[in-house]
């Protein structure tokens, strides 16, 4: 039986994740050129895992997860996965945010202020 790491994450995770982080979509190479500037002093991690998954962008701090979604997000099939897995880590006590491609690639403004007006909240409950 392998070790679990990183809230019950297996080893072959961590592979893909490195693959996931050296062929990033646009929109992520878009996203990760701002969280990586630490905004308002959070640190992110990027295709982090978690459990079985493997997060698009994480900031441990806040406990919040950031997904970017391509086209295959909007089959049926996703979708239910996509929410099985938003329960599962909303139930962990983690908060999520997602965006899609094209909305971080055509309106990077309004994500960064999404974005950003989650940090401010999460500061000022400090």
């Amino acid at each position: 039986m392998e070790k679990k790491m990183h809230a019950g994450a297996i080893k072959p995770l961590y592979q893909r994740a490195r693959e996931f982080r050296n062929n990033a979509t646009h929109a992520e190479t878009i996203l990760w050129g701002y969280l990586k500037t630490k905004p308002l002093g959070y640190k992110f991690r990027r295709q982090h895992l978690y459990s079985n998954y493997i997060l698009d962008f994480y900031c441990h701090a806040i406990k919040l997860v950031i997904e970017v979604d391509g086209p295959i997000h909007d089959m049926l099939e996703v979708k239910i996965n996509d929410g099985q897995r938003q329960s599962t880590l909303q139930n962990d006590g983690l908060f999520v945010l997602r965006f899609s491609n094209e909305t971080v690639e055509k309106k990077s403004e309004l994500v960064v202020l999404e974005i950003e007006n989650f940090l401010l909240k999460k500061k000022n409950e400090k």
